[in-house]
């Protein structure tokens, strides 16, 4: 009960604001991985990209048969239902805005002094992931992920956990437009895109620049809850 009461405490308590240099400073770490090390920040795109189809797929009604994350940091999720319909055209609408819209909320989160709580809910999102992962590759990625989010979060001191959680946020919403640009570059014919084109009639370009679209207005939206020092100068 002790563990369940600190670990609550930690959960709902709030914690001290950044600076704004350290603001900033998380950022420019964050751009630099994504411009550096995309293969290891994609993992973590794609991880938010198969939830994404994950969650909206059993909102929508259809049965989730599993998720997979490849090597090669692509990824998979199968679901079963009708093959055409609102269900799931969702589902595929889903997975490239998804990074954005968690890297938005874990932002508000941040924005608003609860940290932990960020990172703890990062953390309950890649146990679920975690449940339908159905290759070693992917149970290994995401639960090794998942493991070092609970420690640190855990053991970490306030300043550490609130620098993890801007950096985190960051992350997700500068690297977010990525996947959708190397989409509109290559254009796949068996990529959500085309998947949708091919359901709704709605050429896949179109389908690209509405993911542009939404995954650069959460960046912005992102920045002004992160930064709002900024937007007031």
């Amino acid at each position: 009960m002790d563990v369940l009461t600190q670990f609550w405490q930690r959960l709902i308590q709030a914690g001290p604001r950044l600076p704004e240099p350290l603001v900033i400073g998380a950022a420019l770490l964050a751009l630099a991985l994504v411009l550096v090390v995309w293969p290891a920040v994609r993992l973590l795109t794609t991880i938010s990209h198969e939830a994404g189809h994950a969650l909206v797929a059993r909102l929508s009604g259809r049965r989730l048969a599993g998720i997979r994350v490849h090597s090669d940091t692509s990824g998979l999720t199968v679901t079963r239902g009708r093959p055409r319909g609102p269900g799931m055209v969702l589902t595929l609408l889903a997975g490239y805005p998804s990074p954005a819209v968690a890297g938005l909320g874990l932002a508000w989160l941040v924005s608003v002094g609860h940290a932990a709580a960020a990172l703890w809910l990062t953390v309950f999102g890649l146990a679920a992931v975690l449940i339908w992962t159905r290759n070693l590759y992917g149970l290994f990625v995401v639960g090794l992920l998942a493991i070092g989010l609970a420690m640190a979060s855990w053991y970490a001191q306030p300043l550490p956990v609130s620098l993890l959680a801007h950096l985190l946020a960051w992350l997700l919403l500068l690297a977010a437009p990525r996947p959708v640009l190397e989409l509109t570059g290559q254009r796949r014919p068996g990529s959500d895109a085309a998947q949708l084109a091919a359901i709704t009639r709605v050429p896949g370009l179109v389908w690209c620049l509405l993911w542009l679209a939404v995954t650069v207005a959460a960046a912005l939206a992102g920045a002004i809850l992160l930064l709002p020092g900024l937007v007031v100068h």
